[in-house]
């Protein structure tokens, strides 16, 4: 995971116990100083095994505020569409998917999200800067990339898998279904919630076990096996490195169970003073209000 000190600069790496403490890996290994997510994933088994070494040692940063998992991923946010069945079922009955020739997807309907959209736990969905007020949630389990490459297999994609973490692809409806093309609807400035923090993929022997879990005001909207998806994690991987090299730290976003706003008659669009919760088992909760 990644935090900071309140009114200082930078970022650090550290770890998330069950209890919600952070420890600070780098204030007994100077190797993991830096805060640089990335590039600690690019370093590989060694930069693992020096956080695990660091682990029991590690003191508690009393003072630390969470950030996204990786603040600025090498690249935008990759996301995919209509990727659970019952979702894009409900996504193409809403009459916000203007796009659409089939109600089910015959390849992964890719797009992404841009940096400035990532926000981190407990940070403020900025709803206002949706001026249709039309503005959705949508939990997604996310995969971060550990070994890079281009044209990656399905059959051996999971190899280059560094962990799992949490991603709300916050969309203004409206938005999305005026431009046809998604990045504006989905690409406003904090509307990427991320984290709270990355689950190493050894921790996650079959990533398909894992249930994404969504409530608003303490409504339960969400819940479906990661096993539920049209295009599986391999077939994400392998679809996108087809011709775009993945690097140390990219995120896929891998879609939504069915349960959003739009699926409700009336749309249960999301409002100031509402707050929104995606757990995902293992990785923890995504939190934030919306403003």
């Amino acid at each position: 995971m990644t935090f900071r000190k309140p009114h200082k600069l930078g970022t650090h790496l550290g770890a998330l116990r069950e209890d919600g403490a952070v420890l600070d890996l780098a204030a007994v290994d100077p190797a993991l100083a830096g805060g640089n997510m990335p590039a600690f994933i690019a370093g590989g088994a060694p930069a693992l095994q020096h956080a695990r070494a660091a682990l029991a040692r590690a003191p508690v940063a009393e003072d630390a505020v969470l950030c996204a998992p990786i603040p600025r991923p090498p690249k935008n946010i990759f996301c995919v569409g209509k990727n659970y069945h019952e979702h894009a079922k409900e996504f193409a009955g809403s009459g916000f998917d203007a796009s659409a020739k089939e109600v089910v997807p015959e390849a992964p309907v890719v797009f992404s999200k841009p940096a400035t959209a990532i926000i981190a736990t407990g940070e403020t969905i900025p709803a206002h800067l949706d001026p249709t007020g039309s503005t959705d949630y949508e939990g997604e389990l996310a995969v971060v990339i550990g070994q890079g490459g281009r044209g990656i297999p399905a059959a051996t994609a999971l190899k280059h898998v560094f962990g799992y973490t949490i991603v709300n692809d916050v969309t203004a409806r409206t938005l999305q279904h005026r431009h046809r093309q998604w990045v504006l609807g989905k690409g406003i400035d904090g509307f990427c919630p991320m984290g709270p923090a990355i689950l190493t993929a050894d921790a996650v022997p079959d990533p398909k076990a894992l249930r994404v879990v969504t409530h608003v005001n303490g409504e339960k909207r969400q819940d479906a096996p990661v096993a539920d998806l049209i295009f599986d994690i391999p077939t994400l991987i392998a679809a996108i490195s087809a011709g775009i090299t993945l690097e140390p730290g990219d995120v896929i976003a891998t879609g939504t169970p069915v349960g959003v706003g739009i699926g409700f008659t009336p749309p249960q669009f999301l409002k100031a003073g509402d707050v929104v919760r995606v757990e995902v088992a293992g990785i923890g909760v995504l939190e934030n209000p919306v403003g």
